[in-house]
């Protein structure tokens, strides 16, 4: 009986530990392509959703356009972001916290910012 209590109460707590972990990768925010720059190098600006300060720049500014932009990041995961998002379109994301695959991606120059997070587009 005491083994039975036991067992119940460590499968109570993996499903729990797994609710938390679910809950916060699941978040979802609404962003815009700003910049879809030469070979995948894309800016991206979270408009709405309470993102992690510290996984974003405050404001960026694009040392070609010299165009500022706040809550900017880098797309950091190239391999399967929507070819057929462009620039100025709005969607949604979620933080990609699956191992990122590997893809060829050219290796030409657009700045973008320092800060790099993988998403993943996901329909709201």
């Amino acid at each position: 009986m005491k083994l039975f209590i036991f067992l119940a109460g460590i499968f109570l707590l993996t499903i729990s530990a797994e609710n938390c972990t679910k809950k916060k990768a699941s978040a979802v925010y609404k962003g815009r392509l700003e910049v879809k720059g030469l070979c995948m190098n894309y800016t991206i600006s979270v408009i709405e959703g309470n993102i992690d300060p510290s996984l974003v720049e405050a404001s960026w500014t694009d040392e070609t356009t010299k165009k500022i932009y706040t809550k900017a990041f880098g797309l950091g995961s190239p391999c399967n972001f929507p070819a057929t998002i462009n620039a100025g379109d709005e969607f949604y994301f979620s933080i990609d916290t699956a191992k990122q695959e590997n893809c060829a991606v050219c290796m030409a120059y657009y700045p973008t910012p320092g800060k790099k997070i993988p998403i993943k587009v996901v329909v709201k």
